[in-house]
């Protein structure tokens, strides 16, 4: 409960300062109109782009599992946004209500278990297939919910990693604001690695770092700064 009340916290914190206050009205502040349900199709593209799916190029690669993890944690921030943006439109309740609603599902109860990964690519896309088809034939938000908790686990993705890497690309997310990612200034490959994996090498090195910590070793590392 505390993890996703902290998660559901930081992704409406992000929103109010990329986004301006009263974007769950479906506009930023500077009049960009907000479709969360088309962020979360693309980002789940670009999951299955992280896999040899294609017939006819590169049929020997292998899935780009810390990838597909990123990807993974990115269409959970549009999740995240989508069920705040409902429960605020709709009266619902508050973050803490949005939350107990989670965790008291099914599927949520399933994505705590401890992983018991069985490669098989062609049912992992499978899945991701499956939660984007809930943005066509659903308009439950808790049914598009369900759907990512059992693709994540799928993906060999548990409540453990989810909230590792989100805090983490949460910090990175900030701190792409902070140094012109809006403006489009922002460096994204540093020193012939994307911003992604070297922040996965951050927490890799040290699990029990703070946001802060993080968003320091970040700004050490970034480009500008060396």
């Amino acid at each position: 409960m505390d993890r996703i009340v902290s998660m559901l916290e930081l992704q409406q914190e992000l929103n109010d300062s990329t986004n301006g206050l009263d974007w769950e009205d479906g506009l930023t502040k500077d009049g960009k109109i907000i479709d969360w349900k088309r962020c979360i199709f693309l980002e789940g593209a670009e999951l299955i782009n992280s896999y040899p799916w294609k017939h006819w190029k590169n049929i020997n690669s292998s899935a780009d599992y810390e990838n597909i993890k990123i990807e993974c944690v990115d269409i959970w921030h549009f999740v995240m946004s989508e069920a705040l943006k409902e429960y605020k439109i709709f009266e619902l309740g508050n973050i803490s209500t949005l939350a107990s609603d989670i965790v008291s599902s099914v599927e949520y109860k399933m994505f705590k278990e401890e992983l018991s990964i069985k490669r098989d690519i062609y049912a992992e896309i499978k899945s991701v297939e499956n939660m984007i088809a809930t943005l066509f034939t659903s308009n439950n938000v808790h049914t598009l919910m369900g759907a990512f908790f059992e693709m994540s686990l799928n993906l060999g993705v548990n409540i453990e990693t989810l909230y590792s890497l989100y805090i983490g690309k949460n910090i990175l997310n900030k701190f792409r604001q902070d140094n012109g990612y809006k403006e489009g200034t922002y460096i994204k490959i540093w020193n012939g690695l994307e911003d992604n994996v070297v922040m996965q090498s951050i927490l890799e090195q040290d699990n029990s770092i703070s946001p802060k910590q993080l968003y320091f070793a970040l700004q050490s590392k970034y480009p500008k700064n060396l």
